[in-house]
């Protein structure tokens, strides 16, 4: 792309119609983003070790009963719950798109976790966990289809009385994102790029879809060439995700202010299930 391909881009986007999301599986992105998810100066990526310590001794003692379980973690970025969690005595499988994370997910792995790197639409799962859990808002990145096809897949991987832990983005929050406002910044290197770049961000909202979408349009310093990327996340009311759960074959649904009790991060929610 160049400059003329961004002044005459279609605006707004149709959710889902430009990707799926960020490039999560290329080797470079996921290498930079990895930086993101081991830094202890924000949780934009993944949240700081003090809060995740927290949250996985919410998992292991309330949600499990400090009883040794087998864990499915779906998104599991870089390990940092499976291997918390596999320390606690529970066997875990992690599964996650970035090849770095899984290969540091791996290099710190406890005896009892293994990561397979794969696509969650995709990989199969397997069966008879104790707990599924997917995070930090990740299930709000698929299509509606492809969400409802998670949850029934991960009914499925659950023995008779196993758990599902949901963190997922609120709907005010995503409406919030939809109608931020565009920014433009400058960086020497950073997350898209090991060079000099631009990257000029927009957001839009589609109310017929309930749907947030995000472009960033990634200028190369140097050659002044343009790399599109774009985000969607599909929003859902409380009651909206207790129906998916529902549809999905879930049972004793319940929805908690956070993962482990007080929210640490505005904009999420979590709900847990049994099947």
């Amino acid at each position: 792309m160049n400059l003329h391909d961004i002044l005459h881009r279609i605006t707004p986007p149709v959710p889902w119609s430009e990707g799926d999301n960020i490039p999560w599986n290329d080797p470079d992105f996921s290498r930079r983003m990895l930086k993101e998810h081991l830094s202890q100066s924000h949780d934009a990526a993944s949240r700081r070790f003090p809060i995740i310590d927290g949250q996985v001794g919410w998992i292991h003692t309330d949600l499990l009963g400090a009883r040794p379980s087998r864990i499915l973690d779906l998104g599991c970025g870089p390990g940092l719950y499976a291997n918390r969690l596999a320390r606690h005595g529970h066997t875990c499988l992690g599964i996650d798109f970035s090849p770095a994370s899984i290969a540091y997910a791996r290099e710190h792995a406890a005896p009892s976790a293994t990561f397979i790197e794969g696509d969650l639409r995709t990989t199969a799962f397997g069966d008879g966990y104790d707990l599924v859990m997917l995070l930090f808002g990740e299930f709000n990145v698929f299509r509606p289809a492809d969400a409802r096809e998670i949850l029934r897949r991960a009914h499925a991987a659950l023995a008779p009385g196993g758990h599902l832990l949901l963190e997922v983005s609120t709907h005010a929050s995503l409406m919030a994102i939809g109608g931020a406002a565009a920014t433009w910044s400058t960086r020497l290197a950073g997350l898209w790029s090991d060079r000099p770049y631009l990257c000029l961000e927009e957001s839009f909202w589609d109310e017929t879809a309930q749907a947030a979408t995000t472009r960033y349009y990634v200028v190369d310093g140097q050659s002044g060439t343009a790399e599109r990327y774009a985000s969607s996340y599909q929003a859902y009311t409380d009651d909206g995700y207790r129906t998916l759960l529902a549809q999905a074959g879930f049972t004793r649904v319940e929805l908690l202010a956070a993962v482990g009790g007080a929210p640490h991060q505005e904009g999420f929610l979590a709900l847990t299930a049994e099947r």
